[in-house]
């Protein structure tokens, strides 16, 4: 391999989607060593570029001398005035709605339903979307680089699709007539906010 990437997450999906873009460029894909013991960053930006930049930078302290890549990303619906936003992942747990310690985690299922409460009744045309993501490289504390994607969409009243993770079923791709829990893995990486930010960023860190 050309170049080892090592990313700031422990989501597999995440992980999967990263993995299967950077084949094309011939670059090995790994979470920060040991990054399940490190303790996480206190992640208050306002932006989904602060955030990204924290992470980014605070990781790469974990592996000297390594280009270490973080991300942030969530979606925007401009019916809620840019909300979830930077909480797209805390969105249920903001409205007090969180897993009891002995369950499974079931956090994209709550953030879903809140998302679905606060839109009821609203019709389609006022539900419009997006997906946005910004990364950012950092190597020794120091930032190398960012890159953002976004992509367009709508939520639909129910969940659709088997595939993805988190807003993934109720984020609908009008020209598609698919979600983007329908769509084949490799596809969904092409289309998507988190695809359209790496491929931005890869052919940058390789020049």
């Amino acid at each position: 391999m050309a170049l080892r990437l090592f990313v700031a997450t422990t989501s597999d999906g995440k992980l999967a989607d990263f993995r299967e873009a950077a084949e094309e460029y011939q670059i090995a894909i790994d979470p920060v060593p040991g990054l399940r013991t490190i303790p996480a960053p206190q992640e208050d930006g306002l932006t989904f570029e602060a955030n990204a930049i924290t992470k980014a930078i605070y990781y790469s302290g974990f592996a000297p001398g390594e280009v270490v890549i973080a991300d942030d990303s969530g979606l925007e619906v401009d019916e809620l005035e840019g909300a979830p936003g930077v909480r797209s992942a805390r969105f249920a747990a903001d409205s007090g709605l969180t897993d009891s310690p002995d369950a499974n985690d079931n956090t994209d299922v709550w953030n879903n339903l809140i998302l679905l409460q606060k839109l009821a009744g609203v019709p389609s045309e006022r539900r419009s979307a997006r997906y946005r993501c910004v990364l950012a490289a950092a190597r020794d504390g120091e930032v190398l680089l960012t890159a953002e994607g976004t992509v367009e969409g709508e939520i639909l009243e129910a969940p659709h699709g088997t595939g993805g993770f988190g807003y993934d079923p109720l984020f609908y791709l009008p020209n598609l007539d698919q979600t983007m829990a329908d769509l084949d893995v490799g596809v969904k990486f092409a289309l998507s906010h988190r695809g359209l930010a790496f491929a931005d960023l890869l052919p940058r860190l390789v020049s």
